[in-house]
């Protein structure tokens, strides 16, 4: 049915691997507390993040930084996976 290969534009951190790459699109929540949270902690569309761990907690790497959230943050953040 599909002849063409595509690929997955954006993703919620949520849907990542541990080790895998991307760079923040944008925040998706309705509750606007959560995207202030977000900006509060330093996270930004732009920022090239890496997912170190899942379980407890989701905890990204961005250069010297790490930042942990809980799923219902990370449902909010959408990435761009990059190859690395």
């Amino acid at each position: 049915m599909f002849n063409k290969r595509f690929s997955v534009c954006s993703s919620s951190l949520n849907l990542l691997k541990t080790g895998e790459q991307g760079v923040v699109t944008r925040f998706r929540s309705s509750d606007e507390t959560i995207t202030k949270k977000l900006t509060a902690m330093g996270m930004t569309p732009g920022m090239k993040i890496t997912l170190e761990q899942r379980f407890p907690s989701y905890i990204v790497k961005s250069g010297n930084m790490r930042l942990a959230f809980d799923e219902l943050i990370a449902r909010s953040i959408f990435v761009r996976i990059t190859d690395g």
